[in-house]
């Protein structure tokens, strides 16, 4: 334990998201030995950050204005929607230059253990969304985990009824992975999602 300023700076480094305690206390450091003008800019950016960055009203990405820049891009698909957790997923799928349409960041996944339940995710604007008919696919791309499964059969149920096709990203083994480090259920998927080679 430290005194002071460099403990309150430890625990606070060490309430962020994958900053452990050995890493909070080297990034505190850091910051000690490092030049003011560096700590400034550090403290400036994060002051700007919170000062002027909100959610888009329409998909509820990341942006300094009303819409972010893919909602205002007239040309994106907007009868595509990709359903994501949280806005770093938008920049995932945005660096394969493979999705052309719109977004909706749900703002999390539901989990019961976490207490996150449907109402405390973006399901009603998305609801909101598909509402008028001109959406005709939804891409569910959560997580392929327990939350993100939980969540897309969720979605899955509110949005098929409703005539729209809903899909989801296909999952299975990553390219340059061997076979043997495959859990059962990568393994699993692979195998149901396998396609025909021609």
């Amino acid at each position: 334990m430290y005194e002071g300023a460099v403990q309150d700076l430890i625990d606070e480094l060490g309430r962020l998201p994958g900053v452990g305690p050995k890493s909070a206390q080297r990034i505190a450091f850091h910051l000690l030995a490092a030049e003011a003008a560096d700590v400034d800019r550090l403290g400036s950016a994060l002051r700007r950050v919170k000062e002027k960055v909100r959610f888009c009203r329409i998909c509820g990405n990341v942006t300094e204005q009303e819409e972010c820049r893919i909602c205002r891009d007239e040309r994106r698909d907007p009868s595509i929607i990709c359903v994501v957790e949280e806005p770093k997923d938008v920049v995932v799928v945005e660096r394969t230059r493979e999705f052309r349409g719109r977004y909706h960041v749900l703002g999390g996944a539901i989990s019961p253990i976490d207490g996150v339940g449907p109402d405390d995710l973006r399901i009603r604007e998305l609801m909101v969304r598909l509402a008028d008919g001109s959406v005709t696919e939804l891409i569910l791309a959560t997580d392929p985990n327990l939350e993100g499964e939980a969540t897309a059969t969720y979605l899955a149920r509110l949005v098929i009824p409703m005539g729209v096709t809903v899909s989801r990203l296909a999952s299975g083994l990553p390219v340059g992975g061997d076979l043997e480090y495959a859990d059962e259920v990568t393994l699993g998927r692979a195998f149901s999602g396998r396609r025909r080679v021609e």
